[in-house]
């Protein structure tokens, strides 16, 4: 910081001392001690681009055994070559503008990773311990330990991942999912670190160590994004010193060309050669892609998706095929009653109150979705008994109702049966209802899609993706929900390894294949294909080998993405055309005399920031993606696909 520093000072001076020297030197005064003073400006406002110029040239060939000049080593050959032929005050104005417009240039650079450390700044470095005792002391978050009790007061931050035990706090998580309406949460809720608690004093429970937080990971993706460029910045980057030798090379053949071919005269030829290899500098080339990803991740970090690199995001834009995992990612990862139907529906508010008494008492999946669907208009008292694998009974009055698989029953009525055949035809799961050994309704359950998926589905099918639910529930289940999505094409009754095989082929069909799953089992597809995209909500092992991460499991943030991708790639290439004109366009008018050392550095790096002021349009987003839940009452799934549900 004190170098920087420095450096401004110094810049500064030589700004003053050349505007002062051009006092001098209209008013006629000592002209060597104008020329004196204008090679000190020179030396103080650019002797840092001078040094980096020579310095980074040197120490980049001897480490790649070839020639590796850069941009500012043509700046600095430009100013020594306009100090040769005497344009004392040019050789400073190119240096000052030069390096005026690298600070201008670094600090809009910058920005974009400014963004990006906001985040890791956000990190917290205390928590409050309660002990055994009740008694509060203050701590370093990093010697936290798991079942560590915790206290956050309002407006603090959550110090570590973990569950709350008493207290109705409102949790700010757009750090960590984007999501900026605070979501109020009770005892058994999760927390996380780096949210904010809003407006209550809560206990919670530490779940996990420093290390292990789910911030702690935001912020390693975060880190590992700003090292990874985009294939066109690296390539950028690689053809750099390329074009840089190009120019070098050039330039004794414009001179020559000038003097031989067409007679300006040697003073003329050298002035407009060095004019030419001001004008060629790559500068702006060299800025059309690092900053426009930088604040494309910056953005999209913003919004809950973390890219492990720049690349990735680049190459979503080319995305041909899109295969999803089923369950918690399409779906929402958990069953719930789709419908509910009775023989006679007389009775329905006593069975209602049947079913849930027996299913609020049963510590299964099904048992839970039955009980939080149906709503008791009396609390009833009954003894349960479970049968492990087929289903749950219990006797209320005279009569033993149970909650069976369909296959315990051996005659039910040909309505039933018919209604069996059509759920199980859509990919539910059936239980049914009896009374005294006869079954007198049954109720149907299903993993239903999240709200967002259908959206999703249907953006991609309209930007001509392919898409794929790869699952391995059974070719029932897994077609209706593809049936339900719209999806391309459904395969079924997959292995983890197979879900592999699905993916190579589309990749050895030329394809560029994205994967989106949650679990242990996508991982080695998450790998596999060319973007792997893992639901934050998801294990951690599909979170840690995923390319890029949704903090929150939603898949509008998908789209999101894509849609940035798209932008990026369209500014990128905006930059890279606009560089190489202004390149032409300068050459070009220095053939004709039309070109000062001055007016070139200034249009040059004019063109520059124009470049990097392009690409930080990315910080600012785009609008809000195309898939949006709506929020008029939409019919359930059950009644989508059948109308006439009872109950």
């Amino acid at each position: 910081m004190k170098k920087l520093k420095m450096t401004t000072k110094l810049y500064f001076f030589g700004l003053i001392l050349y505007l002062l020297d051009l006092v001098l030197m209209f008013s006629g005064f000592n002209s060597a001690i104008v020329t004196s003073l204008f090679l000190i400006a020179t030396v103080s406002s650019g002797y840092h681009v001078i040094f980096e110029g020579f310095e980074k040239t040197i120490l980049e060939s001897k480490r790649t055994s070839r020639f590796m000049p850069n941009i500012h080593l043509l700046m600095s050959l430009g100013a020594v070559g306009a100090i040769l032929i005497g344009s004392y005050e040019e050789a400073a104005l190119l240096v000052l503008i030069f390096a005026g417009a690298h600070f201008l240039e670094e600090f809009a650079e910058g920005k974009s990773r400014r963004e990006i450390k906001a985040l890791l700044e956000m990190t917290p470095v205390k928590a409050k311990r309660i002990d055994d005792d009740g008694k509060a002391s203050e701590i370093s978050v990093n010697d936290v330990k798991i079942g560590d009790r915790i206290q956050v007061q309002n407006g603090d931050e959550v110090p570590i991942d973990g569950q709350i035990i008493s207290g109705q706090p409102a949790i700010n998580e757009s750090a960590i999912n984007g999501e900026s309406i605070p979501r109020e949460k009770g005892p058994g809720d999760n927390v996380f670190a780096g949210t904010v608690n809003g407006n209550a004093t809560f206990m919670m429970t530490a779940t996990k160590r420093n290390d292990e937080t789910v911030l702690a990971k935001i912020l390693k993706l975060v880190e590992q994004s700003q090292s990874h460029l985009s294939k066109t910045a690296t390539r950028i980057k690689l053809l750099e010193p390329k074009y840089v030798t190009a120019v070098l090379i050039l330039f004794p053949l414009v001179l020559a060309a000038g003097y031989w071919g067409f007679n300006w005269g040697l003073n003329v030829s050298l002035y407009r050669s060095i004019v030419f290899l001001i004008s060629a500098s790559p500068c702006a080339f060299a800025a059309a892609a690092v900053p426009a990803t930088l604040s494309a991740l910056s953005q999209l970090a913003k919004k809950g998706v973390l890219f492990k690199g720049g690349s990735y995001l680049s190459n979503l834009a080319e995305l041909e095929t899109v295969a999803f995992d089923k369950t918690g990612t399409l779906t929402k990862g958990e069953p719930e009653v789709t419908d509910f139907y009775l023989v006679d529906s007389k009775d329905k508010d006593k069975l209602t109150n049947i079913i849930f008494a027996i299913e609020s008492q049963i510590n299964h999946p099904l048992a839970a979705a039955i009980a939080s669907h149906f709503v008791p208009t009396e609390r009833l008292q009954v003894d349960v008994s479970n049968e492990i694998g087929k289903g749950v009974q219990a006797v209320y009055g005279s009569k033993v109702y149970a909650i069976k698989k369909p296959s315990l029953f051996s005659e039910v009525s040909s309505l039933i049966d018919k209604k069996m055949r059509q759920f199980a035809g859509e990919g539910k799961t059936v239980v049914y209802l009896a009374e005294n050994d006869k079954v007198i309704g049954l109720i149907a359950l299903m993993d239903t899609p999240n709200e967002r998926s259908k959206q999703t589905i249907q953006f991609l099918k309209d930007q001509q993706i392919h898409t794929m639910m790869i699952t391995g529930d059974s070719k029932q289940t897994g077609e209706a929900v593809g049936q339900l999505l719209g999806i391309d094409e459904v395969i079924t009754n997959v292995l983890p390894e197979q879900k592999v095989d699905v993916i190579k082929q589309q990749k050895a069909q030329g394809k560029v294949t994205g994967m989106v799953g949650d679990g242990v089992n996508d991982a080695p597809a998450l790998v596999t294909a060319d973007i792997g995209t893992a639901m934050g909500d998801g294990t951690d092992v599909a979170v840690d080998v995923a390319d890029v991460v949704l903090m929150k499991n939603d898949l509008s943030k998908f789209v999101t993405s894509y849609e940035v991708s798209k932008r990026l790639k369209k500014v990128v290439w905006q930059n890279i055309i606009f560089a190489l004109v202004v390149v032409m366009v300068l050459v070009g008018l220095n053939f004709f005399g039309l070109m000062t050392i001055g007016l070139g550095v200034f249009m040059h790096e004019g063109s520059t920031l124009l470049v990097i002021l392009n690409g930080l349009r990315l910080l600012k987003g785009n609008k809000d993606s195309n898939v949006s839940v709506t929020k008029q009452t939409e019919p359930t799934l059950g009644q989508k696909m059948n109308p006439a549900i009872k109950g």
